[in-house]
């Protein structure tokens, strides 16, 4: 019964660090409200990004030293923290400070999360039903996402564009309640989380380096979602060019989020539509470059909204089903730190990435749209991407 009682005290605590009322308002919140270019909201993204980087291996040893539920409380601790000085003046010095600390937040509870979790399951001896409570678990993550995006549109609204940031620093303090009430189990990994980051570097590296079929797998999976990535940060300038209120945004937000769900819970039944693995990751690339190229020359509520729903859908979504494919080519005792290094290989794509979308923008939207819409095409520039693909077998266990 305790085992039950920390699995949900996690799904709670995903709910609620997700529950962000900012993500209706992300971009009037920084380029009206904040006054501040698209150039410089990408550089506090690629900033945010860099400083997770940096922080893996010191908050790795602070939920070593004091536990893995103290690091989750910590987190979201710094996350309403950050949240809170976000929203309280419009400077651009500020934002990069509330970034950091926001980062703080995410680089605590990154890792201890799923350590935690895992550890209790083993605990129990339920490690075998690990993939199917990760899952939902995530659910949990993009349900928090989807009831809040619509009352951040509302609060917009009603008290200004950077109350959503402000307010949303309430359920992240809930989330730091809740994880301190989770029991920390007696079981403990063996490998500290300090210690695993730099195994990340190190055995991701050199996996990949070895191993052909794999890196050219990663490769198509970070170049597709680094260009799906941007469906979140371009649909909001191309709703505000078309005059939309801004109360609509969190419905668009939620619309988005809508779409990975039902796509992510149905890869197993599209695959078979498609006849194959393959097929459909070929789809799923094209139809995300089409979607971006098309709402650039025809820009308009409907194309916007069909933006968000098939490169949303289609595109934020791939990443996970490349991810359960790759699998099958990686050995159990390495998979974790793998899967994490190709997180961390697309980190570091978008910080890269980030400032020349940004600076595109905030010359021309449509130009911007454009140049993301070809990244997916780019994959098929490697033929032995395509080998890669073609290598796939039957669908695995999906995490949906």
């Amino acid at each position: 019964m305790k085992n039950q009682s920390t699995i949900w005290k996690y799904y709670l605590f995903n709910f609620l660090r997700d529950f962000g009322f900012f993500s209706a308002v992300l971009v009037p919140f920084f380029t009206r409200w904040g006054g501040i270019s698209m150039t410089q909201v990408q550089l506090l993204q690629s900033w945010f990004m860099l400083w997770i980087f940096i922080l893996e291996i010191p908050t790795g040893a602070i939920a070593d030293y004091f536990g893995r539920k103290h690091s989750l409380c910590l987190g979201a601790i710094a996350m309403a923290s950050g949240a809170l000085l976000y929203g309280s003046i419009p400077k651009f010095g500020i934002f990069l400070l509330a970034e950091a600390i926001y980062a703080i937040g995410v680089a605590l509870i990154s890792g201890a999360d799923s350590a935690l979790l895992f550890d209790s399951l083993k605990e129990r001896g339920r490690e075998s039903e690990s993939n199917k409570i990760f899952g939902k678990a995530h659910s949990f993550n993009l349900l928090g996402i989807l009831v809040a995006a619509p009352i951040g549109g509302l609060i917009a609204t009603k008290f200004g564009l950077n109350y959503p940031t402000i307010l949303s620093s309430i359920p992240f303090l809930f989330a730091a309640i809740v994880a301190f009430t989770i029991k920390e189990p007696k079981i403990y990994q063996d490998v500290s989380e300090s210690t695993r980051y730099l195994d990340v570097i190190k055995t991701g590296f050199s996996y990949f380096r070895h191993h052909k079929i794999l890196r050219m797998l990663a490769l198509d999976a970070i170049i597709v979602s680094s260009a799906a990535y941007f469906v979140i940060w371009l649909y909001q300038p191309i709703f505000m060019s078309l005059k939309m209120p801004i109360v609509y945004f969190g419905l668009f937000h939620a619309l988005l989020v809508a779409s990975e769900i039902l796509v992510a819970s149905n890869f197993s039944f599209l695959e078979k539509i498609f006849g194959s693995s393959e097929k459909y990751l070929k789809f799923s690339a094209i139809i995300t470059g089409i979607s971006f190229m098309v709402t650039a020359i025809f820009p308009n509520i409907v194309t916007g909204i069909l933006f968000i729903i098939i490169a949303g859908g289609f595109g934020l979504t791939r990443l996970e089903l490349m991810t359960s494919h790759m699998n099958q080519f990686i050995p159990s005792s390495k998979r974790a730190t793998i899967l994490s290094s190709i997180s961390m290989f697309r980190r570091f794509a978008l910080v890269l990435l980030n400032p020349f979308i940004g600076f595109t923008t905030d010359h021309s939207l449509r130009l911007a749209l454009l140049l993301v819409g070809l990244l997916p095409f780019t994959i098929f520039l490697f033929p032995k991407a395509k080998i890669a693909l073609e290598e796939l077998s039957d669908p695995p266990a999906y995490l949906f």
